[in-house]
């Protein structure tokens, strides 16, 4: 469903996002008690994306960019915009932009630094070149603050859907190089480090404890879950990992599912939190234009069914109503390459 669909109800969004919206109109249809959401990461600007028709055909109401939308790897700030405009020239990703609101975060490859973090030099022009593509207007409040983290709400009649954007690169401290050289990063000590940063933690806090969302979507453009294959991850900081845990549960946000990237593969994860009512499910959907094609296996105790090594984008259909939740990995021409059902 695009945006204009939703001519009966408000959508409310927190800070400003980019591309076009349907323009709302004043008369209202019989019912609606779902929201369909896309996403997807890993997209070399250089390659062609033959996904563009098949997210269309599925109808979102909002698509999700996961990070590395491009591939620039460079500190340079010119570079970068020159790359996001390559990209937004593109036929598909245009066709996308005319109907369906985009919003997302970056990652490395398009933050400017393989696997960088805070140490990374540019990051404040990067971040302006990045706002620049995501259409963020130039007197908005996310061009005085540091980090590209930000908050959607969406209205409907039969509930409300918020979407929280994070910045796993900007605040992210070091990574601790791994012992086993078939291993890139190994978890750190434990309580030394952050991902997301004291002002970001703070932000996320507030919006978790503050939301009345039936649904409460956290986007990460690194795994969550998924810790023991060496490369990055929430894992290589545990006790960040624990305080996240810990403070879905405590917030007493509903139906919070997390959204990853970055391993050019797609997988479900899950955990039971104790004392958190439903599980959760870090659905990690990459890669849009390449993926880990000779990929032949790698731990996760958390993981769902099966790894997809195809191109694909993640699909999921929120049902405010029952309170279910259909997640699906959707190949070229529309093909399901994997799907999970989640009550809530």
């Amino acid at each position: 469903m695009t945006l204009s669909k939703y001519s009966f109800f408000s959508v409310i969004i927190i800070l400003f996002f980019g591309c076009k919206i349907s323009q709302i109109q004043d008369q209202p249809l019989p019912s609606q008690d779902s929201f369909t959401i896309a996403f997807g990461s890993c997209n070399k600007h250089t390659v062609k994306n033959n996904l563009w028709d098949d997210v269309l055909a599925a109808q979102p109401d909002v698509w999700i960019w996961g990070g590395d939308i491009i591939y620039a790897d460079t500190g340079e700030a010119s570079e970068i915009a020159r790359m996001f405009n390559v990209q937004k020239e593109i036929q598909g990703y245009k066709a996308l932009c005319d109907q369906v609101q985009v919003i997302g975060t970056w990652d490395d490859h398009d933050y400017g630094l393989n696997d960088g973090g805070v140490e990374f030099t540019s990051k404040a022009a990067s971040q302006q070149v990045f706002l620049d593509f995501m259409d963020v207007p130039s007197d908005s409040p996310r061009r005085q603050k540091e980090g590209v983290y930000a908050s959607y709400t969406y209205d409907l009649p039969a509930g409300s859907v918020k979407i929280l954007v994070l910045d796993t690169r900007y605040f992210r401290s070091a990574l601790t190089p791994a012992a086993d050289k078939k291993k890139r990063y190994q978890p750190g000590i434990y309580g030394q480090g952050t991902v997301l940063g004291e002002t970001q933690w703070a932000w996320l806090e507030a919006e978790l404890r503050n939301s009345n969302a039936d649904f409460n979507l956290l986007v990460s453009s690194i795994q969550f879950l998924s810790a023991e294959h060496g490369f990055e991850t929430w894992g290589n900081f545990p006790h960040e990992v624990d305080k996240l845990n810990g403070l879905i549960k405590e917030s007493g946000a509903s139906g919070v599912i997390i959204l990853s990237g970055d391993r050019h593969i797609s997988e479900f994860s899950e955990i039971i939190v104790p004392g958190l009512s439903y599980p959760l499910i870090d659905f990690t959907s990459s890669g849009l234009t390449h993926v880990y094609s000779s990929y032949s296996g790698e731990p996760n105790p958390y993981r769902i069914g099966e790894v997809i090594s195809k191109k694909s984008f993640g699909l999921l259909t929120l049902n405010l109503a029952s309170k279910e939740v259909q997640m699906k990995m959707v190949g070229d021409q529309g093909k399901i390459l994997n799907a999970l059902t989640q009550q809530y």
